[in-house]
């Protein structure tokens, strides 16, 4: 049986639309990116350009895109047998195109896991308070989800056309991903500060 604050809680969740993410935050991709069968995602970084870059795991095979652009660099779809799902200890796969050489960690189906925190204060939570059904959170606050959507927090995905396999930052924090089985979605941002300066100034909200 649910605590009085639970039901509220449940209920906020329940009537938050799905809006846009707020600045800094901006779609990589027009709508969702279909990806048939994915198994996982994972981040590496252009050995070049430093840009974040996103690994793709599925059944149909192994794809790198460009985190800020959205643009696919690299495709392998026959990659080795032992190799074509994450394994070890880490859940890894090898990398292919600007991450040929590295082991990828990649979260998903298998398991692992992407962060759940930036370092300058962004953090995304699933809930599902429609189960089996999930929503993505966005907040600025925590993750305490306090007030209406759209002033500390935003509803910024609904996962009720395919299964979640996994939500998280990059390392850097420059990017949000969000992977089900059927595609991924994709928030980068260049400005790192805007929770920081909201903090500072004693705002009651990040302006979208």
């Amino acid at each position: 049986m649910l605590s009085e604050y639970q039901q509220q809680l449940r209920d906020r969740f329940l009537a938050a639309p799905v809006i846009p993410a707020p600045h800094p935050w901006q779609p990589v991709f027009a709508r969702r990116r279909p990806v048939g069968g994915l198994l996982g995602v994972g981040f590496g970084v252009d050995p070049v350009g430093g840009n974040d870059l996103l690994m793709v795991v599925s059944s149909n095979g192994h794809g790198v895109f460009d985190a800020s652009t959205g643009q696919r660099v690299a495709r392998d779809d026959e990659p080795d047998l032992d190799r074509r799902v994450p394994a070890g200890p880490d859940l890894s796969c090898p990398g292919i195109g600007p991450l040929a050489g590295a082991e990828v960690r990649i979260a998903g189906l298998f398991g692992g896991g992407l962060h759940s925190t930036t370092e300058d204060g962004w953090t995304v939570e699933v809930v599902s308070p429609d189960w089996p059904h999930h929503r993505v959170v966005l907040s600025a606050d925590g993750g305490l989800c306090r007030g209406p959507a759209g002033e500390k927090w935003w509803h910024v995905f609904h996962a009720d056309h395919s299964e979640l396999r996994t939500v998280g930052f990059s390392p850097s924090g420059r990017t949000l991903a969000v992977a089900t089985s059927s595609d991924i979605t994709l928030w980068t941002r260049t400005d790192r500060t805007a929770v920081a300066e909201w903090q500072a100034a004693g705002r009651d909200s990040v302006q979208a």
